[in-house]
């Protein structure tokens, strides 16, 4: 019976570690469906007039309206889509009607369309949505403005390469016509949420635990009755 404890001890703790993981998974799935919840309830949103001095956490993804004109000033961002693969992403100098310069996430064009002139200036009314994008780490090239390819979207670092407000508006709709860039509105598909994953990982590694306890419990029974 002493041969047993060991192996039993750790079997049972091990399967307490697995079943909290997954467990706290769990709690982690629930807050993360409540988040992008949130997200999609205020991406959705009545659009309003581009606030005089947006805050990055209260007016992150808050709607808005603004009317102006799309300079011909823009930055290009290496990007991919499922439609199209490599694209690059323009984010374009806009001038209210009201003589603000902010800036706007026009959305896609073909790689092949980089050179392309006739996008701008444009006299519309766009709809979208305020962003402060993070997306540099420690993997992220850095940008070639020379070439004007950029592979990350920093407002500040934008703001100050068009000479504009660190004011960004992702791009939903346009009164454009015709439309020369595709829209790449925001929405929460880009918020990871892996969570059940995870939940399914730890319970079943638990199960498999389990199960490799209980048949090594049992074979250390039959070498000693044998």
């Amino acid at each position: 019976m002493r041969r047993l404890i060991l192996p039993l001890f750790f079997g049972i703790l091990g399967t307490v570690v697995l079943v909290s993981l997954g467990t706290w998974q769990v709690q982690r799935l629930t807050w993360k469906q409540g988040v992008i919840a949130d997200i999609e309830a205020r991406i959705s949103g009545v659009p309003v007039a581009v606030p005089a001095e947006p805050d990055p956490e209260q007016d992150r993804y808050r709607p808005v309206f603004a009317t102006g004109t799309i300079l011909d000033e823009e930055l290009h961002f290496l990007a991919s889509t499922k439609e199209a693969g490599a694209v690059y992403r323009i984010v374009a100098a806009f001038e209210t009607e009201t003589g603000r310069r902010i800036m706007a996430d026009r959305g896609w064009i073909k790689t092949a369309d980089k050179a392309a002139g006739g996008r701008a200036p444009v006299t519309t009314t766009i709809t979208g949505n305020l962003h402060w994008p993070d997306e540099r780490d420690s993997f992220t090239p850095p940008n070639d403005a020379a070439g004007n390819i950029w592979f990350a979207r920093d407002v500040a670092e934008m703001a100050a390469a068009l000479q504009t407000e660190p004011v960004l508006v992702i791009v939903r709709e346009t009164t454009e016509e015709p439309r020369l860039v595709t829209p790449l509105p925001l929405d929460q598909a880009a918020i990871p949420n892996n969570h059940l994953e995870y939940v399914i990982t730890w319970y079943g590694l638990a199960i498999v635990w389990v199960a490799m306890t209980l048949y090594y419990l049992r074979r250390m029974r039959k070498t000693k009755k044998a």
